[in-house]
């Protein structure tokens, strides 16, 4: 009997970077784990595209996979580009562009 996670992923390997594809013009998301405890999601960005300026609750991780993306986190600029990682931390105002097409790892973990 396997396990199967909230994305529908059986207990298995599985290559972060074919489990989303890019999309014209769009910002693409799957959601790998979801839990009271955190959520890791897989995005997809095109080239130009990104998230407007927002907080969240939560500290974040992002993870680069491919690409290269610009975050703004309470207005201090960081370029990431594949294998680099930053923490977005709670509560503070963050935002990104895509400079290339790029996709990113993003880990949520919750607390009280």
């Amino acid at each position: 009997m396997s396990k199967t996670g909230s994305s529908g992923l059986a207990a298995k390997v599985s290559n972060l970077l074919e489990l989303i594809d890019y999309q014209e013009g769009s910002v693409v998301s799957r959601t790998i784990i979801d839990k009271k405890t955190g959520t890791v999601t897989l995005f997809a960005f095109d080239q130009n595209q990104g998230l407007s300026e927002h907080t969240a609750p939560f500290d974040a991780l992002v993870y680069v996979l491919e690409g290269e993306v610009n975050i703004a986190i309470s207005g201090k600029p960081l370029k990431l580009t594949q294998g680099e990682m930053t923490v977005m931390p709670a509560n503070e105002p963050h935002a990104l562009i895509a400079i290339t097409r790029f996709k990113m790892l993003l880990t949520m973990i919750k607390s009280n």
